[in-house]
């Protein structure tokens, strides 16, 4: 995190936490001016709906009015993480044990640089994800990328159904 990720995080979490949310994430992308973005996700024990979502983004945005080193000029984007999320803390991490997931690493980690398979564990240095029934364990200095895989469950389709009724014959 940079000085100003940093600021910014220590101004946002205290605001989120009296709402009874966490800060999930926080991302500051862009050059200083029209350019920049700073994006906000939030997270909480029930799904963050969009009119929260409106009542967050003034609040946090009258926070940034004075925050120094953040040009007059920027996008504030706030939002929830959604059903495939980043995965780039250790806390994050915690959270997705048990579902599936998808690493990019930075370089060959068991032979391979894509690994997807159900997170098992992880501790503030590593994860564990199975792949293919093999347990690997990835150091999080290596992940280049990581997020959560959302799957569809499939069900009956929907139509007209066949009903077997008495035969007249």
């Amino acid at each position: 995190m940079t000085d100003l990720d940093t600021r910014l995080w220590d101004l946002i979490e205290p605001y989120l936490g009296a709402e009874r949310l966490e800060l999930d994430d926080l991302e500051v992308v862009g050059a200083s001016g029209s350019g920049r973005v700073v994006r906000i996700l939030v997270d909480g024990d029930e799904p963050v709906d969009i009119g929260r979502i409106s009542e967050l983004s003034r609040g946090i945005g009258r926070l940034l009015d004075d925050v120094e080193g953040l040009a007059t000029s920027y996008t504030l984007e706030v939002g929830s993480p959604g059903l495939e999320r980043k995965l780039r803390r250790p806390a994050h991490f915690r959270k997705s044990i048990g579902r599936e997931i998808k690493i990019k690493t930075k370089g060959l980690v068991a032979e391979s640089k894509h690994h997807k398979g159900v997170l098992i564990s992880c501790d503030e240095a590593s994860c564990t994800v199975e792949v293919d029934g093999i347990e690997r364990t990835i150091p999080f200095d290596a992940i280049n990328a990581a997020r959560t895989v959302f799957t569809w469950e499939r069900g009956a389709k929907p139509g007209k159904q066949k009903v077997k009724g008495p035969h007249y014959g």
